[in-house]
């Protein structure tokens, strides 16, 4: 573990001085942030302001859901997908080889190598509303902390989503056309699931797991989740995250080295 922190530190010190000799695209990270978090609040609003709102949501409530959506945002642009680019690369360049070929494990290496603080305004934003909404409802620190097991769950099942999606690469070299469309199934845990159809609601928690993302880590914030949900969360992250290594393994024996 010690030797996998000492390489993370040296990961992520790199990458940073590297992206922070572009400090202009951080404004630019902002402002669409911005913009990305007001379309999410003003769309909202076009529920809440007529007078209807979801079955048992109030606007406060509601509005948490985003903030979570928004931070897992920011956690995707700032760790998944600069990653994600990355595999597809290193298996278009061939330098995958080199990946290999290192004492550590390839899949931590590839999940790892790459961090973007172009997210963090997304992370930034994300807890501001959060937080900003909680305190609007009352709700008090342990609240905060209760949601962390559910969150934290949802982020796991998140990473494992994008790096099997990433390890298709070794088959189909060009996936970001596929990218957008998981991207745009995640855009569902904009709002709580109770915004959809019920065949909608099945399909976002039992087929591709949306509701674990936002729904249930702000019903757990609101008290008001079962914990049978919490613990499927932590089963299926589990679950997914064994999944992802054992067909990383897989998609390998398919892998034409470039020196082959």
């Amino acid at each position: 573990m010690a030797k996998y922190l000492q390489v993370l530190i040296l990961f992520w010190t790199t990458s940073l001085a590297a992206e922070l000799e572009y400090r202009l695209n951080f404004i630019i990270a902002a402002l669409t942030s911005v913009g990305n978090l007001a379309g999410s609040i003003f769309g909202l609003f076009l529920f809440y302001g007529t007078g209807y709102e979801f079955q048992n949501w109030s606007w406060e409530e509601a509005l948490i859901v985003v903030g979570i959506f928004t931070f897992l945002q920011g956690f995707s642009a700032t760790l998944l997908i600069p990653n994600l680019n990355s595999i597809v690369k290193q298996v278009q360049q061939g330098t995958l080889d080199f990946v290999l070929l290192k004492p550590i494990s390839s899949q931590f290496w590839l999940s790892t190598r790459s961090i973007s603080p172009w997210g963090l305004p997304d992370l930034i934003f994300g807890l501001i509303t959060v937080i900003y909404a909680g305190t609007k409802l009352g709700l008090e620190i342990n609240s905060y902390l209760v949601s962390i097991v559910p969150l934290s769950f949802g982020l796991i099942i998140l990473y494992s989503l994008w790096f099997m999606l990433g390890a298709t690469s070794i088959w189909f070299v060009k996936i970001y056309n596929v990218t957008e469309v998981l991207r745009g199934l995640i855009e569902a845990g904009r709002y709580p699931m109770v915004a959809y159809p019920v065949a909608y609601r099945f399909f976002f928690t039992f087929v591709i797991p949306v509701a674990f993302l936002t729904t249930i880590p702000a019903e757990a914030m609101l008290g008001r989740t079962e914990i049978t949900w919490v613990i499927g969360a932590g089963i299926l992250a589990v679950i997914l995250l064994l999944v992802s290594k054992f067909f990383w393994q897989f998609a390998l024996r398919f892998y034409t080295s470039a020196s082959s």
